[in-house]
């Protein structure tokens, strides 16, 4: 009994394994285009090219470390040739804000140096509330804003939440997910097939594409009706496919897990 090992009930337990996955970097490992863990840098993991900050800083994220936004605060980064060239895709991200209170709150932008919205642009609508939350998706097409606008979605804030967005160009189809589930799926009006962005610009994390200093694009600069993200913004990720409603619940799981 003296050479006996103390029995670890955990050395027992079957392998984790959540549709299919006991990671989230076995998703779509080849269709992921961007990578920001925001676990104190502001490295894109798949490029290896650094983002620059403005007024943010770390904080304790969902996993890590997360970024903390700010009252005039953002981040741009550099798009790789891969991002520029998107023609389905798949954003997926976690967000800890409060609802908008002094103008809508954008969290992430691919941004368009001509038009007045970004090439994709992600935001909270002003008048969004947790019995009501407002997101909205705009895609620049040539000269085109194409609007995907999703109202009533429950709880998006004071708390840790999921938001993935994606467009399939076989199926002009968009579908909103939070933390996990789809709570909007459709297509928008006039926009089909593969995406083509042009005149791209930085990617920007924090607040929608004029809320930089300067702005991103020749079209506006900054407008009283935006604001930013105050709150937290972690584990963003990007791929070049829409992917299955089936690895956006198991990506959401797993991350819950650090997985």
């Amino acid at each position: 009994m003296s050479c006996l090992k103390k029995f670890d009930p955990s050395s027992y337990a079957p392998p984790l394994n959540i549709g299919g996955y006991n990671s989230v970097k076995q998703i779509a490992t080849a269709n992921l285009v961007g990578y920001w863990s925001f676990n104190g840098t502001l490295i894109d993991s798949v490029s290896n090219t650094a983002g620059t900050a403005t007024g943010t800083t770390f904080t304790t994220g969902f996993e890590g470390q997360a970024l903390q936004g700010a009252l005039n605060g953002y981040v741009l980064a550099t798009p790789s040739a891969a991002i520029k060239s998107l023609q389905s895709f798949t954003t997926t991200l976690w967000v800890n804000t409060p609802p908008p209170s002094t103008g809508i709150i954008g969290f992430f932008s691919l941004a368009n140096t001509n038009n007045f919205w970004g090439n994709i642009e992600m935001f909270f609508e002003n008048g969004s509330v947790n019995t009501n939350g407002k997101v909205r998706v705009h895609i620049t097409q040539g000269t085109n804003d194409y609007t995907y606008a999703v109202d009533n979605v429950q709880n998006l804030f004071g708390s840790w939440v999921n938001i993935a967005f994606s467009y399939n160009a076989t199926s002009s189809i968009c579908t909103l997910y939070v933390n996990g589930s789809s709570v909007s799926s459709g297509t928008i009006s006039g926009l089909t097939g593969a995406l083509n962005f042009t005149t791209v610009g930085k990617l920007v994390f924090g607040c929608v594409q004029f809320q930089t200093t300067p702005s991103q694009t020749s079209a506006t600069g900054s407008q009283g009706w935006a604001s930013y993200l105050t709150g937290q913004l972690d584990e963003v990720r990007v791929y070049n496919k829409a992917l299955a409603p089936t690895d956006i619940s198991a990506l959401v799981a797993l991350e819950s897990k650090g997985k």
